[in-house]
């Protein structure tokens, strides 16, 4: 009987399982976590901040039953310590090992604390996972108004939304680039959530970084403010802490598995090492705008390479047909979308279509016709359509004139190229190839 291990239990783990179990419904499965919850849906711990959902099966990513139904051991609350690949095991924070015949490291990405002073004072949190919120909720539930978020991409933003969704906080945002949402959007979209922000009250403090946490003056444990890089003190009782998140590599140290700001992985999800795969947030993989391997920290990518880890674990063989960013977020009465290399660094190689409107803003990237990146501002409906165009590498030039019109869809494609798209979904995606490269990375933590 097959063994297989999965470390994690989040949407990779989920899409690997689900994968295995199309293929092998016998196998063993055994799914190991340090938390102690069934697999949540990260995006949903927002609105558990600001109160419209309890954590429960309202926040399960799939029902309660879903293991029990996919024959899955669960050992949750525990910590992998430790791959000793020579003898294919696992060892456990609480002193168990446990054997694999294939390995899935789905173990996402962890916070990233810049070192500096006051940063383990009470009231400095994370936020990446329900107990950063929980702590948060609590925080806020005992008295604490003022709020100093570090950090305005895509997790400081949805930290400072559930906070001002939440309500009675004094809400400031400090952001060391000159413009909030840097590796998200342009600058001109940016402009206009910056005065969104600042429309629902909230402070922006850009261009500038936190020098240090200080402690509350009759509290030396706990938060009292920040203090700037140019001196400035701001008094807060609480700090979010949203610099980044980096790949949880730390399992790799100390085995043959290659890593390069991430683990690599083929175009199978498999690692240097034979039966070992990686997937989601962990995993540098093939990015098919940029050509390179890169990390692609998305929710719908880490469960579309657990379904493609979990198949090639299973003796079935999948490719990837290659990853790339796309966020959608809706904050502060805005939604917006983008999606490749919506913001080139050398704008003259490429051909840009914009059109901006008040409050609304299209922009699209094209290079020899194709479309390789966009943004969208308060009308995103389009953006999946737009998506297909570039990842199936359609040549738009007999509709681009079309591409900024309001009412652009599928209908809006030639009939031909709608019936091309409809034979290319039966068939499914062709994969771009993508081996490991044959370098030596070493280990970034």
């Amino acid at each position: 009987m097959t063994k297989y291990l999965i470390i994690g239990n989040s949407a990779g783990a989920i899409g690997c399982v689900e994968a295995i179990r199309e293929v092998d419904s016998e196998g063993a499965i055994t799914i190991v976590s340090e938390e102690p919850y069934p697999a949540y849906s990260r995006p949903a711990i927002s609105e558990f901040l600001m109160g419209e959902r309890t954590f429960g099966p309202r926040m399960y990513y799939r029902d309660a039953g879903f293991y029990r139904r996919h024959n899955v051991e669960t050992i949750l609350g525990i910590r992998a310590t430790r791959i000793r690949v020579e003898r294919s095991m696992v060892d456990l924070s609480d002193g168990r090992s446990i054997h694999y015949e294939k390995l899935l490291l789905a173990t996402g990405g962890s916070p990233i604390r810049p070192k500096m002073a006051g940063i383990d004072l009470q009231g400095v949190y994370n936020y990446i996972s329900i107990d950063d919120a929980k702590l948060i909720d609590n925080s806020i539930k005992e008295g604490a108004r003022k709020a100093v978020i570090i950090g305005g991409g895509l997790i400081g933003l949805s930290l400072t939304n559930a906070l001002v969704e939440r309500g009675g906080m004094d809400i400031t945002v400090v952001e060391l680039q000159g413009r909030v949402l840097s590796t998200m959007v342009d600058e001109y979209a940016a402009r206009l959530v910056e005065r969104q922000l600042r429309q629902v009250g909230v402070e922006l403090i850009l261009g500038h970084s936190v020098a240090r946490i200080a402690p509350r003056r009759n509290d030396p444990e706990a938060v009292g403010g920040v203090v700037l890089d140019d001196h400035r003190e701001i008094p807060c009782d609480l700090v979010g802490i949203a610099v980044g998140v980096a790949p949880r590599i730390e399992l790799t140290r100390g085995t043959p598995i290659r890593v390069d700001r991430g683990i690599l992985v083929d175009d199978r999800m498999e690692t240097s090492v034979p039966g070992i795969y990686a997937c989601g947030d962990a995993m540098v993989a093939y990015d098919y705008i940029y050509g390179a391997r890169r990390n692609v920290a998305i929710w719908p990518k880490a469960y579309l390479s657990g379904r493609i880890a979990g198949f090639n674990m299973a003796g079935a063989d999948r490719q990837n047909d290659g990853f790339t960013a796309m966020n959608t977020i809706s904050y502060f009465g805005m939604a917006l979308t983008s999606a490749g290399m919506f913001d080139p660094d050398e704008p003259d190689r490429y051909e840009i279509l914009a059109e901006e409107k008040d409050q609304h803003y299209k922009k699209v990237v094209l290079s020899n016709n194709r479309i390789v990146g966009f943004i969208f501002v308060g009308q995103i409906e389009q953006s999946g359509v737009f998506y297909n165009l570039m990842k199936r590498r359609i040549d738009i030039s007999g509709f681009r004139d079309r591409l900024l019109s309001s009412n652009f869809g599928l209908v809006s494609l030639p009939p031909e190229l709608r019936r091309e798209w409809l034979e290319m979904d039966r068939m499914g995606p062709v994969a771009i190839p993508q081996p490991l490269p044959d370098v030596v990375a070493g280990h970034h933590g």
